[in-house]
């Protein structure tokens, strides 16, 4: 606080300089630790329909049977090797994205290692291949509600 003239009254101001500052610190500590903190896999899952989706090309798809098996449409490749296969695969295309098809008795564990490698291969669209409900399983479905 200061005395104000020839009043005699008390003016106090604050100073937002060293505010400012440690805003401006803050600000650029999160932005370059917010990119760190994302962690899982990005997936966009295709909405389950009855028909089947329009395509104008072909899609490169990445199975795992239910031995676990990993083919890249009908290519045979072990997990080792499917970032390296992908990567030079898709070199010097415009649209990076893949669809991964997994039986339903794979274990969880699996899928996920194999859809980290895909990630790491620098796709930037994973799709889920999935089938429509069955109608019986439907008709069920409205049975027990």
């Amino acid at each position: 606080m200061s005395l104000g003239g020839n009043s005699g009254d008390l003016m106090s101001d604050i100073n937002v300089t060293p505010f400012v500052d440690v805003m401006l610190v803050l600000l650029i500590i999160f932005m370059v630790t917010a990119p760190m903190m994302v962690q899982g896999v990005d997936v966009a899952l295709p909405e389950t329909t009855s028909a089947a989706l329009p395509s104008d090309k072909e899609h490169l798809i990445v199975t795992i049977d239910r031995n676990q098996k990993l083919f890249i449409n009908d290519y045979q490749v072990s997990v080792d090797f499917l970032q390296e296969k992908l990567t030079k695969i898709l070199e010097g295309t415009s649209g990076r994205e893949v669809f991964l098809k997994a039986d339903k008795t794979i274990p969880y564990g699996v899928v996920v290692h194999v859809m980290a490698e895909i990630k790491a291969a620098g796709i930037e669209k994973l799709g889920m291949v999935t089938e429509p409900l069955s109608e019986d399983y439907k008709d069920k479905k409205k049975a027990k509600s």
